[in-house]
């Protein structure tokens, strides 16, 4: 095994092939609305995270997907992923029927991207009792596990309020998928090996890794259009992974080494070059050179 892959994750969890179904909603976030922050972090663009074009409510979105993947695919399972902004952060009432309106037939899980400072007891103690009957995973935007970065991008929250979060959240027994950007232009491989070390410590269950990726119109753009911040080499990218990969936990989910990101609008993308062409060149040197998720950690296990 290079890495342990979340597709297969679900085979085996569900029995057969699970499609995730995505979510957008006409949401916020405490560091766009000024009670942490204004102005959100430097590269969030107006999208919040999604690209994706669904309208209409919940559940019309799931059932249209739901279709689609069906026909094309002959899926039988899937989850619904609240993909855009801060889905914790509204009304908890509102938050509540949100969810409710996903328990359909063939949903058998729910993601939920989110922040790790806008995750009330009370919305844990509801999903809690979601858990029981669908898988619930949060997915956190940590994006690095340096303090001094993530004051840069203008997060709004620190490390502590991560590792808060996802101890509560595991006291309920739900699933915490951390978000992280590996090519940060504050972060080095030292940043890397922490954060995975980090990642480890709390039994976080997945992890989804980004590349940075930067959209017309954000404070992240005025930087780079200034020369102000370098975007490391794709070489260095894919060093980063597999070092990250090394140093992380042999049992946590990898969702992804490479993440899509929306050509359009966008001065920076991916190195000109196709996510899954970055995903196989990882793979094959990983391949290649005997490496693999947890090889540093054998020792210690």
């Amino acid at each position: 095994m290079i890495y342990r892959e979340y597709s297969k994750f679900l085979v085996e969890t569900f029995g057969e092939k699970v499609y995730k179904l995505p979510i957008k909603l006409n949401l916020t976030c405490p560091n766009r609305d000024g009670t942490c922050g204004v102005g959100g972090c430097i590269f969030c663009g107006e999208e919040g995270g999604s690209f994706e074009n669904n309208e209409g409510s919940i559940s019309e979105q799931l059932l249209k997907d739901q279709e689609k993947i069906k026909k094309r695919y002959k899926a039988n399972k899937y989850i619904a992923y609240f993909q855009n902004f801060t889905n914790t952060y509204l009304d908890f009432d509102k938050f509540k029927d949100n969810i409710n309106e996903c328990l359909i037939d063939d949903i058998v899980g729910i993601s939920i991207s989110t922040r790790p400072d806008c995750l009330e007891d009370k919305y844990l103690d509801f999903l809690e009792e979601i858990n029981k009957s669908r898988m619930i995973t949060l997915e956190v935007g940590l994006q690095s596990a340096n303090y001094h970065t993530l004051k840069k991008i203008n997060r709004g929250h620190g490390l502590a309020e991560f590792i808060d979060a996802s101890i509560r959240a595991h006291k309920r027994g739900l699933r915490v998928c951390a978000h992280i950007i590996l090519n940060l232009p504050w972060d080095n491989e030292d940043d890397v090996i922490e954060t995975a070390h980090i990642l480890n410590a709390l039994g976080i269950e997945e992890v989804k890794l980004h590349a940075l990726y930067i959209v017309e119109g954000t404070k992240l753009a005025q930087m780079y259009k200034k020369s102000e911040i370098e975007i490391i080499s794709l070489e260095e990218y894919k060093e980063r992974v597999i070092l990250f990969l090394q140093h992380l936990n042999k049992d946590v989910v990898v969702q992804r080494i490479i993440g899509r990101a929306p050509e359009e609008n966008s001065l920076f993308c991916n190195w000109n070059t196709s996510w899954w062409k970055i995903r196989d060149d990882i793979v094959s040197k990983m391949e290649e050179e005997n490496l693999y998720q947890g090889q540093y950690n054998e020792r210690i296990d």
